[in-house]
């Protein structure tokens, strides 16, 4: 029996940097704040997460087509998309006395005033006025304004206007301003859609949470382009294989949760829009969405550009401007969410993560019962070698005695240990050991092997 309530945030991130996953990034010059350094562990389950998703979506489908745009874009994408304007803004206040910037509706929610995010910035200041919040540091507090979460950066040896450029803020305008060449290359039927997966940049006034609200992050989304008439069949689909990419990384149904966006709410280029929330021990939290964006991206950039965005039906029947159903996956909080469900303490205070063995980070460790034994060292890499080979990512383990390595492997999600012993070099068994059970049983290497 096991229990999983009681894992606090503060126990997944001792986790992360303990065991490798996750560290606090320029941790020795005193961190900076909203961004975070994956480990050996972490990167490799980043990775692994990436490339299941990678599979269901893109290599498993064949309506779907891969992307990798550039960071840096043309300035005139961001002012087509509207990203430049104020529907891109977090509402501001700054400490009058130090000049510390904090985000008002995250202030007035620290303060216990609920819905503050539905708040306009009106109503912001009165409830600021009324209440006589104050700054963490216990000053005055300025006027709500807008602040634009694009990071600015200049392209070129001269620093003028026209060489100002922002980092990207999200990853779907790659994909949008690409549909004209996929279209003319490709040659796709619709419906089809655009895949990528990269990071994205957005100055959080006030990074926290560890991953869920950093200024660095990791976006796995895709545009699928449709015909208006097909956009509530299609998003009813990839709501549902949403639920089915949930069950890969072994996420309980029960604690996904939908949150229908009402249209006061709404991003200004969606016409419906359904967030997904996981069920964490430490807070109910947002990991990914479905937006319905209806023809607006592809129609601006027709505008802005000159560049005709048509679709041509091979039917020869009349082109149109494609709709766009958009599923987007945070991977950081997808794997943050991983993390959550597979920490598992036991009865007996045995702490494991009960990670899905496809992506898992280590798929195997190999240990020599004792490591001073050189005949037992030497079957033992033979072994583990033969592993390495056929399942990719063993992990070498003779350091301490056979418990603590258990112990060890099971904190990083191993789900098998191998031990070879004297028995090994007799009749080529070896001890395998279950990371969730603990059980154990002998089996021939070459039942390993297959």
């Amino acid at each position: 029996m096991s229990d999983k309530q009681k894992v606090t945030l503060e126990d997944i991130v001792s986790l992360c940097k303990r065991r490798g996953f996750i560290f606090q990034g320029s941790e020795i010059y005193g961190g900076l704040a909203g961004t975070w350094d994956y480990g050996p562990l972490g990167s490799q389950l980043k990775r692994n997460i990436e490339q299941a998703w990678w599979k269901m979506f893109v290599d498993d489908r064949d309506d779907m087509y891969g992307l990798d745009s550039a960071i840096l874009m043309n300035p005139k994408v961001w002012q087509a998309s509207g990203h430049t304007g104020a529907g891109f803004a977090d509402p501001l206040v700054e400490d009058l006395k130090s000049g510390k910037r904090y985000r008002a509706d995250h202030l007035l929610e620290d303060n216990g005033i609920e819905d503050a995010e539905e708040m306009t910035f009106d109503q912001m200041n009165k409830v600021i006025a009324e209440k006589a919040i104050k700054s963490p540091d216990g000053n005055g507090l300025s006027e709500v304004r807008t602040f634009n979460m694009m990071f600015e950066t200049q392209v070129g040896p001269v620093q003028t206007d026209d060489s100002k450029s922002y980092l990207r803020p999200e990853i779907a305008q790659g994909m949008f301003v690409n549909f004209k060449n996929v279209v003319d290359s490709m040659q796709p039927n619709i419906p089809f859609g655009l895949a990528q997966s990269g990071k994205a940049f957005r100055n959080e006034i006030s990074p926290r949470e560890f991953l869920f609200r950093v200024r660095e992050f990791n976006l796995m989304e895709f545009e699928y382009f449709i015909h208006e008439s097909m956009w509530e069949e299609r998003f009813e689909h990839f709501r549902q294989q949403f639920y089915v990419w949930c069950s890969v990384l072994g996420l309980a149904k029960e604690k996904i949760h939908e949150l229908e966006v009402p249209e006061a709410d709404r991003a200004h280029y969606s016409k419906r829009t359904i967030d997904f929330e996981y069920a964490f021990s430490f807070g109910t939290k947002e990991i990914g969405a479905i937006a319905y964006r209806t023809d607006f991206d592809l129609s601006n950039h027709q505008e802005h550009s000159g560049e005709k965005m048509l679709y041509r039906p091979k039917d020869q029947s009349e082109p149109f401007v494609p709709h766009v159903i958009e599923p987007t996956f945070g991977l950081d909080r997808f794997l943050l969410a991983t993390l959550s469900e597979a920490y598992t303490v036991a009865e007996d205070g045995r702490v494991f993560l009960a990670l899905p063995h496809g992506i898992a980070p280590i798929k195997y460790c190999v240990s020599p019962l004792l490591k001073n034994k050189i005949e037992l060292v030497a079957k033992a890499r033979e072994v583990y070698l033969q592993l390495q080979k056929k399942y990719g990512k063993v992990a070498w383990d003779d350091n301490g005695n056979i418990g603590k390595r258990y112990r060890r492997q099971d904190e990083i999600g191993t789900p098998y240990c191998i031990v070879i012993d004297f028995d090994t070099l007799e009749d080529d068994t070896v001890t395998v050991r279950d990371r969730d059970t603990t059980e154990q049983k002998r089996l021939p290497i070459s039942e390993l092997l297959k």
